[in-house]
Parts: C-alpha cells; structure tokens; sequence
C-alpha cells in the first residue's frame, strides 16, 4: 500500500524515500534515477564538483529517468586562511605519503569559495529539488531557486537551526539526527551540543515548524521509516543504506568496511575534512585525532575545512585507488549493521514492503528472528 504525506503529493513521490546527496562519488547518476524511477526521491550532489561537471551528471540523470529529481549544496562559508603554523598538519600527513608512495604533500592554497559558480549549474540542471547543508543560502539565492519553481530543502540538527531555515523560506526541513554518517550540518551552535538524536530531534522539529520535516540518521530499514513516520516525519532522508548498493561509487574497501561494521565503531571526527564527521573509526582517524589531542592549541594537526579536506584528498584518492581503507574517510551513521548489498531498486522495493508490514495491523514481521531474542 502506497505511503503518502503531504510532501510525497508536493514532490509527486510514489513513496517517502529521498536518498541522501553523498559527495565526493558515493553518488552516482544512476544511484540517482535508480532511486527516482523506484519511486523515491535520487539526489545530485553538485558540492565539489565543477558546473562542466554539474552539468554533465545531471544531463546523465535526465537521460536515464523523467521522474523529477534533486541536486544539492553547501551553503558558502567564510574563506580562511592558512594558520601561521599549518606546517604542522602538513607533517602530520608526510609519514603516510611517503607509506603510500605519494609525493611528499603541500600545503592547500585558499580559494574563494565556489557557491555562486555552483549555484547557476545547479540551476540549470533540470532538477525539481535544491537542498542545501552547512547553513542559510543567502536572500538573493533563495529568491533565484524559489522563481525557477525548485523546491528547496535545508538542513538542521537542532530546533533553533529549523526554526531559523523556516524563517529564510525552505520549503522543508532535513531534521539531521546525531546517527547520520557523514558531516554535520550544524551551522547555529556547538557542534557537540547539537550531537541530538534523531528520535528526540525529529518530534520537537516537527513541533517548532509549519514546514514538512524530512528524518535523516541511522534510518536503514521499514521499521526505521515506521518510526519517523510516526514521529511525524513527512519523509525520510537514507546515505549509508544506499552506500553498499551497486550503483554506489565509492571503492570496494569501503563498501566492505560498512559491511563488516558495527555500531560502536563510527565516531564524530575532524580528522579527513576539518568539520566534525561521522564515519568508521580506522587508522588515519586515530592517529591523526591522538596527534592533535597531543599538541597545543595553536599548533593544530587538523587545518579548518575546507582546507584539511584539500589536505588529505591525494591520499584518500590514492588509498581509494590501491583499497587501503585505513586511509580513507569511511562516512557511515551507526546504522553500518543493517546495511546490505542490493541495486538501489531493490533497496527501496524492500523498504518500502517493510515499512507496509510494520504499519499494517497485526502485519507479519519481514525481519529475520534472531535466536535468544525477545
């Protein structure tokens, strides 16, 4: 049976599944038009990619499905520059260049950031959905998106942050739980403060805003979806279920890394990017983390993002190519247990007969028992 809220109608969803936009090439545009002709919602993730290449990926989803699809970015942040003694976090990497046989590595230059460049690709990319992360668009923005019809979607992880997206004109609200992998989209207030969970985080959203609210964090299956819905959720946001599907393009050795994992080994870190990021806990993140604890203040081991991130992406690219996964940023929320690996079709055909038996009275449980259990 057919799930319909109120923003499935207004995005003419078959049903209230939106696979989470990952950057950095977890999504692919077949993930995407996988997604979307299954009936759920695909996103384009246009945040560290070039307009040719917005462009490009997105004429690729159009050419494989007609259903209406989304494409997102990062709110612009401040540039920064490099601290005094950068020096330091460029040491700190030296040894595991040289490990893997890598030039020796500089320091990244700052670089305006790219949001208005990014912007008019993503505005004509013919997708239907604008979500954004890492803060409020600015006014001129939002009045550009909302005038080609797009509906616009940002991101919290406390009420005070919904409330203030609500205020700048979003259409609806990705209620960010402390379970989601990935980086946090905190942008008004501590980031371990805003650490919330998502079964606290959704209802009190939900509460404080008139918009439709979209859960995201540690959803891997129907009962998942069951309960966000029932939390009041219009939607539910998935990344990490998605990234062991076929279509995912992330390295082997990541998608083995979520398969193997379990639920204590993901952790917050600043270690790969520079903001605060769930993913699994692996060699790189704990030397790197122990380092920084070690040295003063001033003398950090970890740079600011996005400056850390330009940092460490040759060595990441080189252990994605020789699949060492100790130096990759495995981003997963603590739903790594749950994961399998599927077509992204298959992915949501199962959800959705899940999340249907789990609502349905009396409905006969599609999970496996486990013995011993309750």
């Amino acid at each position: 049976m057919p799930i319909q809220t109120a923003l499935t109608q207004r995005l003419s969803l078959k049903h209230p599944i939106i696979q989470a936009p990952m950057a950095g090439g977890g999504t692919t545009p077949e993930m995407v038009a996988a997604v979307c002709e299954a009936g759920g919602l695909g996103f384009l993730p246009a945040a560290y990619l070039t307009s040719e290449k917005i462009v490009g990926q997105a004429r690729r989803v159009r050419a494989l499905t007609a259903r209406p699809f989304g494409i997102n970015v990062f709110a612009p942040l401040p540039e920064l520059g490099l601290p005094a003694n950068a020096n330091t976090a460029l040491e700190r990497i030296a040894p595991y260049h040289e490990e893997m046989g890598l030039p020796a590595p500089t320091l990244p230059t700052p670089v305006p950031d790219p949001f208005n460049e990014v912007l008019a690709a993503t505005l004509d990319s013919g997708a239907a959905v604008f979500s954004f992360t890492f803060g409020v668009l600015p006014g001129a923005a939002i009045a550009e998106i909302k005038a080609r019809g797009m509906f616009l979607i940002g991101t919290a992880t406390t009420v005070e942050e919904a409330v203030i997206l609500e205020a700048a004109g979003v259409d609806a609200i990705v209620a960010q739980g402390a379970e989601a992998g990935a980086h946090r989209g905190t942008f008004a207030g501590d980031f371990n403060a805003s650490l919330i969970g998502t079964m606290a985080l959704v209802p009190a959203v939900v509460d404080a805003v008139q918009v439709p609210v979209i859960a995201s964090g540690g959803i891997m299956d129907g009962r998942g979806i069951a309960a966000a819905l029932c939390l009041g959720a219009s939607a539910v946001q998935m990344g990490t279920a998605f990234l062991t599907c076929d279509e995912a393009g992330i390295p082997e050795a990541y998608k083995d890394a979520i398969l193997s994992a379990r639920e204590d080994e993901t952790r917050v870190t600043r270690a790969f990017s520079g903001r605060p990021a769930r993913g699994i806990v692996n060699r790189f993140m704990n030397e790197v983390e122990q380092a920084d604890d070690a040295h003063a203040p001033d003398a950090p081991d970890i740079l600011s993002y996005p400056l850390q991130n330009t940092l460490t992406r040759p060595l990441r690219a080189a252990a994605g190519q020789e699949g060492k996964a100790e130096f990759l940023s495995l981003w997963a929320g603590q739903g790594v247990r749950l994961a399998h690996r599927q077509t992204a079709a298959e992915l949501v055909t199962r959800l959705v007969e899940e999340t249907d038996a789990v609502l349905r009275p009396n409905p006969p449980s599609p999970f496996p028992a486990r013995e011993g259990g309750v």
